[in-house]
C-alpha cells in the first residue's frame, strides 16, 4: 500500500487537517514529520473544534496510530496541554508513539526566540515565539536534546550544559538577562519525562515494519511549500523542510516509499506572518474576506493573529504544487467566495522591470511584483450542503476547472465546510 504525503502548496493554513482527519479513515498510521508547535491544524468533527500542533490529526479517529516521528521539534509542555484539551473533549484516549530520536524544544529555546524578535524590532520575522528557530539552530549545532536522553540522568545534565555555555554568556553579556541553571532544568526535565515514557519508542521500526507489512500510511507536513527554508521566500521562512520530499527522513521511512502526494490550497489564498504576499488585500475587503474565511475566520490557529488574505494566487500555487511534487490537489473553502459577484484570482506578476512572468520569483523580484489578475463569474449561493462537483452551480464549477487548468494539476478533493462530511471527490 502506498504513504500518502499531505502537504501544503501555499504559506501554511491552507485546511492540512481537515483533509488530513478526512483521509484518516482509511489510513492505520498518522505520521507528523517536521515543524513544532509553531502552526497549528484545525479539525472540526463530532467532539467539537480541535486545535492540534504537536499531535497527528488522526488523533480523533479510533484504531489509528498517530506518530510524532524524529523529524519533529518536540515540545513536552505543549503535548501534554494538548493531550488534556482531548480528553476535556470526550475524545477517546488516541494511540500515540514518540520517536526516541525527536529533539526537545526547551524553555530556553522559546526564551532566545523572544528576546531576539525584540532586539530586531522592525527587522523581525514574524516568529509565533515557540523557540522554533533556536531549536533548529541547536539541532544542526549539535546542542540537541533527544527524547531518548530524557532518561539518562547524567547525561541530559552533561548534554544541557553543553548547550547553555554559550547561551548563558549571550545572556548575560547580549541580553541582559539572568543564565539558565543546567541543574534546575535537569530536574523539571526528568520530572516530565516520567509521564512521557509510555509513549516513546523508536517509530522508525514501527513504520519500516507497518510499510513492508502493507498498511496504509498518512504523513502530515505542518504549514507550506512557500515556507519552506530552500524552496520558499526565505528568510520569511520556517526553519524545517514542508515538503514532501522531507516527509521519508522526517517520518523514516524509505525516499520511494510516498507515491501519492496530496497538496492543499485554499480557494483564495491566507499566511500569518510576514514576508512577500502578492496578492494581499487590504481595508475593508480584506476584512470582508477574513471573517467570512472558514468556521472562525482567518486566524491563526497559534497565535491569534489575524490572517493576511488576498485572492487565490495560481503563480505562487503552481510553484508550490511543482516544489511539492503534487500528484493530486485538495481544494478547501471554496464556500467562503460565495459572497461574490466576481472573483479575482492572479495568473501572472508583474515584475518591477514591467516583464509579466508566471514563475515564481525569489525574494528580490517577488517583493516588488505586482499581480496580473482575470476575473471569473461568482455563483453568488450557498454550497455549504453540496456533496457532489455536478451538483455545484456551473460558475463554481468553472472557477475550480480553471484553478485545475492554472496549476498543472487534478483537483482530486473539494471542500465547501468545515467539517468532514462537507468535502466531496471528484
Amino acid at each position: 500500500m502506498p504513504v500518502t504525503a499531505i502537504v501544503g502548496a501555499n504559506w501554511g493554513d491552507e485546511g492540512k487537517g481537515k483533509i488530513t482527519d478526512a483521509l484518516a479513515g482509511g489510513s492505520r498510521y498518522v505520521v507528523r514529520f517536521q515543524g513544532g508547535g509553531n502552526a497549528g491544524h484545525t479539525i472540526i468533527n463530532d467532539y467539537g473544534k480541535i486545535a492540534l500542533h504537536l499531535l497527528p490529526s488522526g488523533v480523533c479517529r479510533p484504531g489509528t496510530v498517530n506518530v510524532i516521528g524524529p523529524g519533529v521539534a518536540f515540545d513536552m509542555g505543549d503535548f501534554f496541554t494538548e493531550l488534556d484539551n482531548l480528553v476535556r473533549k470526550g475524545v477517546p484516549a488516541p494511540d500515540i508513539r514518540l520517536s526516541e530520536r525527536a529533539q526537545l524544544v526547551l524553555s530556553y529555546h522559546r526564551l532566545f526566540d523572544g528576546l531576539e524578535e525584540e532586539r530586531l524590532g522592525e527587522r523581525q520575522f514574524g516568529s509565533t515565539k515557540k523557540g522554533i528557530a533556536p531549536f533548529y539552530a541547536d539541532k544542526y549545532l549539535k546542542l540537541g536534546i533527544q527524547v531518548a536522553d530524557l532518561f539518562d540522568k547524567e547525561r541530559l545534565l552533561e548534554r544541557l550544559k553543553a548547550a547553555l555555555e554559550a547561551k548563558n554568556v549571550l545572556l548575560r553579556h547580549l541580553y541582559g538577562k539572568p543564565e539558565v541553571d543546567a541543574g534546575k532544568l535537569a530536574e523539571e526535565l526528568l520530572e516530565q519525562a516520567e509521564r512521557l515514557k509510555p509513549f516513546v519508542c523508536n517509530t522508525t521500526e514501527l513504520l519500516q515494519d507497518a510499510w513492508r507489512r502493507g498498511e496504509s500510511i498518512l504523513v502530515e507536513g505542518q504549514l507550506g511549500a512557500l515556507r519552506d527554508p530552500d524552496h520558499g521566500i526565505y528568510p520569511y521562512s520556517t526553519s524545517s523542510s514542508t515538503l514532501a520530499g522531507f516527509a521519508t527522513v522526517g517520518a523514516g521511512l524509505p525516499p520511494y516509499a510516498i507515491n501519492r502526494v496530496v497538496a492543499v490550497t485554499k480557494a483564495y489564498s491566507s499566511c500569518v506572518g510576514t514576508g512577500p504576499f502578492v496578492t494581499e488585500l487590504h481595508g475593508d475587503e480584506a476584512e470582508e474576506l477574513r471573517k467570512r474565511g472558514g468556521d472562525a475566520g482567518e486566524y491563526g490557529v497559534v497565535t491569534g493573529r489575524p490572517r493576511r488574505v488576498g485572492w487565490f494566487d495560481a503563480v505562487a500555487t503552481r510553484y508550490g504544487c511543482m516544489v511539492q511534487g503534487a500528484t493530486e490537489v485538495a481544494l478547501t473553502n471554496l464556500d467562503v467566495l460565495a459572497y461574490l459577484d466576481e472573483i479575482p484570482l492572479c495568473v501572472g506578476y508583474r515584475t518591477a522591470f514591467g516583464e509579466v512572468t508566471r514563475q515564481f520569483p525569489a525574494n528580490g523580484i517577488l517583493e516588488s511584483a505586482q499581480p496580473v489578475l482575470e476575473t471569473m463569474p461568482g455563483w453568488r449561493t450557498d454550497i455549504t450542503g453540496v456533496r457532489s462537483f455536478d451538483e455545484l452551480p456551473k460558475e463554481a464549477q468553472a472557477y475550480v476547472l480553471r484553478l485545475e487548468e492554472l496549476i498543472g494539476v487534478g483537483i482530486r478533493q473539494v471542500s465547501v465546510g468545515p467539517r468532514r462530511e462537507q468535502l466531496f471527490e471528484r
